[in-house]
């Protein structure tokens, strides 16, 4: 007779995840702000919108990290990408004009690991708090035979809020603007799968290997580098900006054009600012043209903003007090919605 069967045996153990709750419950507690409502361990997070909106509307955004994850696993280094995400999910929505005001996660494990889960979570709380955000919730699941153990997967879900007569579209965009191009942190969350290759195949490097030209540091650390959110930069200064992008997958061509209305085109200038040394040495090894690079990497321009130049001032000098790099690398033409790779701007 066969022995009876029970759902340890079947691949989910619910006492591993009682354990990661238990784990996590001080990482989530320590993002609550004044909106959150409820305790830890709900059904559903629930959240008061500020009463200092008048005409609030809520803005939503889901994302995930990509292939990112894959570094992490294989370095042993699981603490950065919830921060990732959480910082990826907030400049979808401050291209709006929105703040953050709760965040949801999930993590999805083929063997639930409650040390895993600790080390995503935490990551996940740090970015919340880092951007005023309140982790409302969220899911981990145990998924025998649809994920192979180590591999996981993480997604976020945010929601922010503008008030209406603030919401910054494409519609604000105007002949003339300059374009601000706000720099990123590395590679962000995107591009990883080529990277990926790269490393691997021509650099034939492991994740505890000194990166080329990176000062020691290791391909991990380069690799792992917490996408960096705008909000400190932006929120001072949104009354300024005229049209935003997040430059994420597509690269500049493939996201600054959603930011673009139909008789304008953007002109970019790709030599007018500092590419990080980490995409020239991914280029190099992996033969990669520029155009693929552009379409594939952020290339050291994580977030572009569209405004005059009373505008472009001001936004730098919140760049500068930030410590965040920024750089006048184009402007708007009359045209058609394209975005036009050139050289010849000034810096």
């Amino acid at each position: 007779m066969s022995a009876p069967l029970d759902y340890r045996s079947a691949g989910v153990d619910i006492d591993a995840a009682d354990d990661s709750k238990h784990r996590i419950r001080a990482h989530v507690e320590s993002t609550f702000t004044a909106g959150a409502r409820g305790a830890f361990g709900g059904f559903g997070g629930m959240f008061r919108v500020p009463p200092e909106f008048k005409e609030p509307l809520l803005v939503s955004s889901a994302d995930g990290v990509g292939t990112k994850i894959k570094v992490a696993i294989e370095a042993g280094r699981n603490d950065t990408v919830g921060h990732c995400l959480v910082n990826h999910c907030v400049n979808d929505i401050l291209v709006q004009g929105a703040v953050p005001l709760f965040f949801l996660d999930y993590v999805a494990f083929g063997k639930l690991v409650p040390q895993t889960v600790e080390e995503i979570v935490a990551g996940v709380a740090a970015g919340c708090r880092e951007n005023g955000a309140t982790l409302a919730g969220g899911e981990t699941a145990e998924m025998p035979g649809l994920y192979t153990p180590p591999d996981y997967d993480l997604a976020g879900f945010i929601v922010g809020v503008v008030e209406e007569h603030r919401v910054i579209s494409s519609a604000g965009a105007r002949e003339g603007d300059v374009l601000i191009a706000l720099g990123s942190s590395g590679l962000h969350t995107n591009g990883y799968s080529l990277a990926r290759a790269i490393v691997r195949d021509r650099l034939k490097l492991g994740p505890h290997d000194a990166f080329p030209g990176a000062g020691g540091k290791t391909v991990a650390d380069v690799l792992l580098a917490v996408h960096r959110s705008y909000l400190n930069v932006m929120r001072p200064v949104l009354g300024h900006a005229h049209a935003m992008a997040h430059i994420t997958g597509g690269g500049i061509p493939g996201n600054l054009d959603r930011s673009l209305p139909p008789t304008l085109d953007a002109v970019v200038w790709t030599d007018s600012w500092d590419v990080p040394a980490v995409f020239r040495v991914l280029q190099e090894a992996g033969g990669v043209s520029d155009a693929e690079m552009y379409r594939a990497f952020n290339m050291g321009a994580g977030m572009i903003v569209a405004t005059d130049e009373a505008g472009a001032a001001a936004i730098s000098a919140s760049a500068s007090q930030a410590g965040v790099p920024a750089w006048q690398i184009g402007l708007l033409t009359r045209g058609s919605g394209q975005v036009k790779l050139t050289q010849g701007g000034a810096r």
